[in-house]
């Protein structure tokens, strides 16, 4: 039960450090690299919090330590800390072998509830009967698609770092353009098959009377039109992954025989009275609510529950905003690099139409706006630059009626503060509450506790020295 807490910060160490303490463990700490590898030969250890920072001449020491930690000692659970989190540092943590990606500020009851759950995995390992063995390490590589910072999507791509080592298949829901065949593909790069084919078929773009000739093949003479032998796309994925989109749009008859399939590990050709071997992974994508299908009598049920031994959900654009900003620079610096062309930097009003509009079309629509945008404008997108669409979005009535409404210090008869009275009440305010938790005040107010500590000392000074005056 030995903790080791890697951090340069030596608030959030001994924060981190305190919580492990006084759940059992015994805890160690280090506030660098260095001294994170000197440790590693000098005892072994259980759990291991390490930010990825520390050091302003390196901004990725903590991936060191997490490489190291899983070649050295792969008994350890790594827990990556980040004050700069992204769904692709997430990603690659989760799949490189950590335990779990925490971004800051986070909650004591964040710490506790790993320290918990890593408890009862020791002591289910030293239970008889058990074999202790690990599951094989997952390749790491990363993903630039993946761009993203906010927490539901984070969340995504943790699930999906620790679901790709596995051969589950894998369920993936969501609205028509969130990315869920990028996804697919970051699944397949990360597991044991990332060598062997990744094929993906548009169950939607398929003719009912020809998918399962497309998929699963056929022979000379089947069908009109049949003049050749032919293997289908189950056959060219073997060993690898087939990603079946939009499969929801498939018949009845056929979803029997992807069943089968599935179930069997095998296929058989369309006119063919033989049946062959096939291993492969599958991960299915619907934008519709397959549930609902289901209920409805238009999907099978033995078939979904064959399929989502794991669901992932990826949420639309909208309800993750922040998002929209780094997704858009993304395209930018892509059309820009493609086209050899100076970088293409936002106009505040730019950034606040494109923040502020719904994008039901989600990734794809912002991509084909930024696309636009960059083509019009000159070195620097405007208002002007954007569709229509997003130029006279206005947000849906609740909203704006919410906006709207008067705050607490909005009446015109009350006395005006400079930003930082505004700020200090604000804290303040919020600090109450929490019932004085900093670590919860600073989570709700989107800062380290170390910045919230910095600032509560200033306020405190400067009415200190208000009250001397």
């Amino acid at each position: 039960m030995k903790a080791l807490v890697v951090d340069d910060n030596s608030l959030i160490r001994s924060n981190v450090a305190e919580v492990l303490r006084e759940d059992g463990w015994d805890v160690s700490e280090a506030e660098s690299a260095e001294e994170a590898f000197e440790m590693l030969n000098r005892d072994g250890w259980a759990l291991v919090f390490c930010d990825v920072k520390l050091s302003d001449k390196n901004s990725g020491e903590g991936y060191d330590v997490l490489r190291r930690f899983t070649e050295e000692q792969p008994e350890a659970q790594i827990i990556i800390m980040t004050g700069h989190g992204s769904a692709v540092g997430a990603l690659d943590a989760v799949s490189s072998g950590a335990y779990d990606y925490l971004m800051k500020p986070f909650d004591v009851e964040d710490v506790l509830k790993i320290s918990q759950a890593v408890r009862q995995g020791i002591e289910k390992r030293a239970r008889p009967g058990t074999t202790g063995e690990l599951p094989p390490k997952p390749v790491y590589t990363s993903d630039i698609d993946l761009v993203g910072v906010s927490s539901a999507f984070v969340e995504v791509m943790k699930l999906v770092g620790r679901v790709a080592a596995t051969n589950l298949p894998v369920l993936i829901t969501g609205e028509s353009g969130t990315g869920k065949e990028v996804v697919a593909r970051a699944i397949h790069r990360r597991s044991p098959r990332s060598e062997r084919p990744f094929v993906a078929v548009n169950c939607g773009a398929i003719p009912a009377e020809l998918i399962e000739s497309e998929l699963f093949g056929h022979v000379k003479g089947s069908f009109t039109g049949a003049h050749a032998d032919r293997r289908g796309l189950w056959q060219e994925a073997d060993g690898g992954t087939v990603f079946l989109d939009e499969i929801t749009e498939t018949s009845p008859a056929f979803q029997v025989k992807l069943l089968r399939a599935l179930q069997e590990r095998e296929i058989r050709r369309v006119g063919s009275n033989q049946t062959v071997r096939v291993d492969v992974r599958v991960i299915a994508a619907s934008n519709r609510d397959v549930d609902r299908e289901m209920r409805e009598g238009r999907f099978r049920q033995d078939l979904l529950y064959r399929l989502n031994a794991v669901t992932l959900h990826l949420p639309p654009l909208r309800e993750r905003r922040e998002d929209i900003l780094p997704l858009a620079r993304y395209f930018a610096e892509r059309m820009a690099q493609s086209s050899a062309a100076p970088c293409i930097s936002f106009s505040r009003d730019a950034v606040q139409l494109l923040e502020n509009y719904d994008w039901p079309g989600n990734i794809r629509e912002l991509e084909n706006a930024i696309v636009r945008g960059a083509a019009l404008c000159d070195q620097a997108v405007r208002p002007e630059d954007l569709p229509e669409r997003v130029r006279n979005f206005s947000a849906p009535a609740a909203a704006r009626a919410d906006a709207q409404t008067p705050r607490d210090g909005d009446g015109e008869d009350e006395d005006l503060l400079s930003l930082a009275e505004v700020e200090g009440r604000h804290i303040f305010r919020v600090l109450a509450r929490t019932g004085g938790n900093k670590q919860a005040a600073a989570r709700v107010l989107g800062i380290d506790r170390t910045t919230l500590q910095r600032k509560l000392e200033r306020y405190s000074a400067e009415q200190n020295g208000a009250q001397a005056k």
